[in-house]
């Protein structure tokens, strides 16, 4: 029988027989989800699936045909096909101009589904590529990508969308070298202040002195050495984005007066009577929990709750493992054009550091060893742990896919086959580690022990 891979959404009310064809397509390399019903497999099923849907007809409660509807009213990109009785073959051909990818009558050779399923899984396969192309493509022409994969990325980028064009103050939690300011661009980028400035101050940065006329401004003589006006940075940021990052620490004196900016909307600069209204948007943010008071100090509360409008959190690069590798790929690329160097390949020693080190520094230490390693320099900078390809070179998506899908084979082998146990390992959603089993062409099956393989399929997420 010829190998095909993909993940399979098999639904039949007739348990013998789902639990036979499911041996049958594990065998033949695919991923199978073995459901008794159709209810089941919406639960299952959305536009994300990366997989086709094979069905029964006949069923208690929703047929499948009526599954049919459901899931093309879903994703009518999505192939489903339909196993049918004798008498069912005028609704089956009825079904396949209405959109069915194929049926199969009763009995069938197992070569058949087999075939069928590996040519709905390409189709598929197609499908969702051309989708994530669109995608990268409309992240890459933003210039600077929130890259990721992770849930909370992926909800973080919807949040972005939706609220970019909202006039509403915005506080972004996260830990040093989460992209805190990536946050606070794409949500100035993508909204209709585009146009006007994004103005960043690190409010950590700058001297207690200094900061208040850097934020307000001044006239001239509003103090000694004052001898020119001085448009600070709030009233510069009017009609754009005011990004204040490390809020937290910024003076209290100073929490104040910027209270009463977010209040009014106006601000009065240094040795001046003239009140100024100003169009603003503020993107403030923090590395620590605001709202928690042993961690707020002497920041104010009631500013922190102007602030808090909408919060995003930024989740640090250990809950999102599954994103490194993409992330890694991205920024050895980048690094490799700006120090004019071929693309290195990662080995052994480059790779377990990825997979095994903590990044306290987060997505901003990731982009600096990327940086080393396109320089040629190992984990500990003494080593040299990259090899340059022989040439031609493979491209740089393929190098990261092959460090992608070994990063999936040690979790399964480590897990004995474990899908659920290999998911929480990688930290990656579950339809998106099925989409990788796919594209890679990894068999679950081929790391479990013979006499566990079916119990484990009735396991998986």
């Amino acid at each position: 029988m010829t190998q095909g891979s993909g993940l399979v959404a098999l639904v039949d009310d007739d348990a013998d027989l789902l639990h036979a064809t499911t041996q049958l397509l594990e065998l033949a390399g695919f991923t199978v989800i073995a459901l008794d019903a159709a209810e089941a497999a919406l639960g299952v099923v959305d536009t994300d699936f990366d997989g086709v849907v094979v069905s029964d007809i006949r069923m208690p409660g929703m047929n499948g045909l009526q599954l049919f509807d459901r899931v093309k009213a879903v994703d009518p990109d999505l192939p489903v096909i339909l196993v049918t009785g004798h008498g069912d073959v005028d609704l089956a051909v009825a079904a396949l101009k209405d959109g069915v990818y194929d049926f199969i009558p009763k009995p069938y050779a197992g070569e058949r589904l087999v075939e069928a399923l590996k040519r709905a899984s390409e189709k598929r396969r197609l499908v969702m590529e051309n989708r994530r192309l669109r995608e990268a493509a409309a992240l890459a022409a933003d210039g600077m990508p929130l890259i990721g994969e992770a849930p909370a990325i992926r909800r973080l980028r919807e949040t972005l969308r939706q609220i970019a064009d909202m006039d509403v103050d915005v506080l972004v939690e996260g830990e040093t070298g989460t992209g805190k300011e990536v946050v606070a661009d794409l949500l100035h980028r993508w909204g209709r202040r585009r146009a006007k400035p994004f103005v960043a101050l690190n409010c950590g940065a700058l001297p207690e002195t200094v900061i208040e006329s850097e934020l307000f401004g001044h006239e001239a003589g509003a103090f000694t050495g004052a001898q020119r006006r001085r448009i600070g940075r709030i009233e510069h940021s009017s009609g754009g984005t005011l990004f204040l990052d490390e809020i937290e620490s910024m003076p209290p004196a100073l929490q104040v007066k910027l209270l009463r900016v977010l209040e009014t909307r106006s601000l009065t600069p240094l040795g001046s009577n003239e009140t100024r209204r100003l169009d603003l948007r503020v993107v403030a943010a923090t590395k620590v929990d605001l709202g928690r008071p042993d961690q707020r100090g002497d920041f104010r509360e009631d500013l922190y709750f102007r602030l808090n409008v909408v919060t995003l959190r930024i989740p640090p690069l250990r809950e999102r493992r599954g994103d490194i590798a993409m992330l890694f790929g991205h920024f050895l690329g980048k690094a490799a054009e700006r120090f004019g160097r071929p693309v290195a390949r990662v080995n052994a020693a480059v790779s377990h550091h990825l997979q095994a080190h903590g990044w306290p520094g987060n997505v901003r230490e990731l982009a600096h060893f990327a940086d080393r390693v396109a320089l040629g320099l190992g984990p500990d900078d003494e080593t040299r742990a990259v090899a340059r390809l022989p040439e031609p070179a493979a491209a740089l998506p393929e190098r990261v896919g092959q460090y992608e899908a070994q990063l999936i084979r040690d979790a399964l082998r480590d897990h004995g086959g474990d899908v659920r146990g290999a998911i929480d390992a990688l930290g990656v959603p579950r339809k998106t580690f099925y989409d990788k089993l796919k594209r890679y062409g990894i068999a679950a099956s081929d790391f479990r022990p013979l006499d566990a393989s079916n119990r484990a399929i009735r396991k998986e997420p």
